[in-house]
């Protein structure tokens, strides 16, 4: 079952996204203040939030970045009255999915929710197994950073560090393609100077060790994670 949070003061305004949502068959969670939607998040699992700029305890772009900070990588909608282009642009750099100027139509906000639903399904997610313990998956492909694991449809899958720090690079961005040189600034550093033949060769080893071919080449470019 789809469930959505939605943080609004506006008590007019939460109930009538609440009725829209509800008609649609989704589940749906409220807060009228940041405190209690960070409760919500804390025991319930959430697919999406819609969250409102300016909160009575606090602005809601500082929650968002608190979620990111957090790993947590579920779609987040900013609702606000904000109509600058610079507010736009500044809540989708600070990881917003999308950004809905007040009022909005039923039809707009549906539609934006379900594109941002049906990215999320496809694409990488983080989740919880304890406290502070975060794993990121992308379809049948797990990455448990603190234990340094990396299991593909349940099945372990030893790799060495430098592997390891590939995969997880093209696993945060599925479906966006690397080249060699981004993909050895930002795994090798700036300081190491190996040649993109290294980027090749572990590309190879991790296909073997995965036993399918997870990394699509993107001829004459570099690399991209298939999600599947």
């Amino acid at each position: 079952m789809t469930r959505i949070l939605i943080v609004e003061d506006h008590e007019n305004i939460s109930l009538s996204i609440k009725n829209i949502l509800k008609n649609e068959g989704y589940q749906v969670e409220s807060a009228k203040e940041l405190r209690e939607g960070r409760n919500i998040l804390q025991v319930t699992k959430v697919n999406l939030v819609l969250l409102d700029w300016m909160l009575p305890d606090g602005q809601g772009i500082d929650f968002l970045m608190e979620l990111r900070r957090n790993g947590l990588r579920l779609p987040v909608i900013l609702l606000t009255a904000r109509a600058d282009l610079v507010d736009k642009v500044l809540g989708l750099e600070l990881g917003a999915n999308d950004y809905m100027t007040k009022p909005f139509e039923a039809r707009e906000l549906l539609a934006r929710v379900r594109v941002q639903l049906r990215n999320y399904s496809s694409g990488p997610h983080w989740h919880s197994p304890t406290e502070n313990h975060k794993v990121l998956t992308v379809g049948s492909l797990s990455i448990d950073h603190e234990r340094h694991q990396v299991r593909y449809k349940s099945q372990l899958i030893e790799l060495v560090k430098k592997e390891f720090e590939l995969l997880m690079l093209l696993a945060e961005s599925p479906e966006k393609v690397f080249s060699r040189d981004e993909i050895l600034n930002k795994v090798w550093g700036y300081d190491i100077f190996p040649t993109t033949r290294t980027v090749d060769t572990h590309v190879m080893q991790i296909r073997q060790k995965t036993h399918v071919d997870l990394i699509e080449t993107v001829r004459s470019v570099g690399y991209r994670l298939r999600s599947e």
